[in-house]
Order: C-alpha cells, then structure tokens, then sequence
C-alpha cells in the first residue's frame, strides 16, 4: 500500500487542538492544495476566512450576539459555549461559498466543491503534522453570522475548520470495510 493511501485512510478529526497552528507560509501550502477541489466549469466557489490570535474572541463576541438573536432566552452556558467556541484551536479557517448562477453547475454541486476544499484544509494540514476538526452548528447557517464575518448575500459559510496541533493521542477509528459500503450496479 502506497503511503499516500495509508495517510488518508488513517486521518481522522481532532477536538483537542493547541499550539502551534500552521503559520502563513504552511497555510499557503494548505490553501493551494485545498483549491484543487473538484471545480466544474472553473467557477471557484471557494474562499476561506482565517481568524486567529485576539480575533478569536472577535468571532467569539459574534457567534454569542448571534445565539441571542436566534434565542433570546439561551442560558449563561450556551452563552459561554458561543463565546469560546472560537478558542478550541488556535486557528479557525471559516470555508466559504460564493454561490454563481451556472446554467450547467447548480447551487449543491458549487456547495459540495467547497466542501472538498474544506476536506482539502484538513488533509494538507494534517499532512504537515497538524491536526483539525470541521464544525457547522447553528451558527453556520444564521444569516447574522454570514454577515458579521463579512459574506455577500450570495456567500454561505460551509465549516468552521479549527486547526492546531494534536493535543494528546489520535482518537481509535473503527475499522471499516469497503464491502459494507460499496455495490456494483
């Protein structure tokens, strides 16, 4: 088994994510691998948002103004839950749609090429020894959110990648076998 194929079947998310994050020039690299993505008629989707540092909390605030307007009465918990969300890791990447009219390429189709783009992060970021988890909840889909973060009425947010360095032991993965998922038609 060629290494490549080893590296994709063992990658896995990880929630306890801690310093470092990949700095610029590794993001680079991440970025150019993550626009690879299948793309059809060349639209490119995709666009990535990255927040790091004291901006985490920026996003923290956001995401918390944000729970409020969804739900006035939320608790100090799911408060607090909002507002820290954005200090698991290090780095959030928020991976971005920008919807185009296509006559050939419909709206899911540019949706899921995002969503390569965004496995891409993970695969190239966890190919330079980092770590990531992608993350959607509520705040994902609020309109407040997309237009806190800057998105145009035609932008939807598809993840909220959180990346940094491995914090303990890589997760155990089931074993899974091709069979259970895989018929010939």
């Amino acid at each position: 088994m060629s290494e490549i194929l080893r590296f994709l079947q063992r990658r896995n998310s990880c929630a306890k994510l801690t310093e470092p994050a990949p700095g610029p020039g590794e993001l680079d690299e991440i970025f150019a691998a993550a626009l690879r993505a299948p793309d059809h008629a060349w639209l490119r989707p995709s666009r990535f948002i990255v927040i790091a540092g004291e901006r985490r909390h920026a996003l923290g605030e956001l995401l918390e103004q944000c729970l409020l307007q969804r739900n006035r009465a939320a608790d100090d918990a799911a408060r607090a839950k909002a507002r820290n969300a954005p200090l698991r890791a290090p780095l959030v990447v928020v991976t971005v749609v920008k919807l185009s009219a296509h006559p050939k390429v419909p709206p899911l189709e540019q949706r899921l090429s995002a969503g390569c783009a965004a496995h891409g992060v993970l695969l190239a970021a966890e190919s330079l020894g980092y770590a990531g988890i992608w993350r959607t909840g509520d705040a994902a889909f609020d309109r407040n959110v997309m237009d806190g973060l800057g998105l145009g009425q035609d932008e939807e947010i598809i993840g909220f990648l959180y990346l940094g360095s491995r914090d303990g032991a890589a997760k155990s993965l089931p074993e899974l076998h091709s069979a259970e998922f895989v018929t010939t038609w």
